[in-house]
């Protein structure tokens, strides 16, 4: 039944419509004869739209610089452009990526090394003891 529609269609009369290989042809032909720089500018729009992959990470940080994440979160809403943790940990490593050489090493200095890897449980029970206290 659905060939005797497709037969229907073209033979109508006034059916102008072009055969698909025609379309395709045009279309490529357009393309040709647009200008490099509008093409230039279309890839580099798809380009920004596309999605960035995203990466879940997790980590330790001691409780004083947690603080000042959060003091650093205040000091954004007061500023009237309230900001997830994430964003000022990206904001942060956009400014580490920027600093000079020197200044980046000294920045560096500033921050204690930690140990790595998941607290114990033992260790984990003793810290949660302490601060129920």
């Amino acid at each position: 039944m659905s060939n005797a529609k497709t037969v229907t269609r073209a033979t109508k009369p006034g059916n102008t419509a072009p055969a698909p290989t025609a379309r395709r042809t045009s279309l490529v032909a357009k393309k040709a004869s647009a200008p490099i720089a509008e093409l230039v500018a279309v890839t580099t729009t798809a380009v920004a739209k596309a999605k960035h992959k995203l990466v879940r990470d997790s980590f330790t940080i001691p409780k004083t610089e947690y603080a000042v994440l959060e003091g650093l979160k205040a000091r954004a809403a007061k500023l009237m452009r309230p900001v997830k943790k994430g964003e000022l940990l990206r904001a942060g490593i956009n400014a580490l990526h920027k600093m000079a050489d020197k200044a980046f090493l000294a920045a560096m200095n500033d921050v204690p090394s930690l140990k790595t890897g998941r607290p114990k449980a033992s260790e984990l029970s003793a810290v949660t003891a302490t601060t129920r206290k």
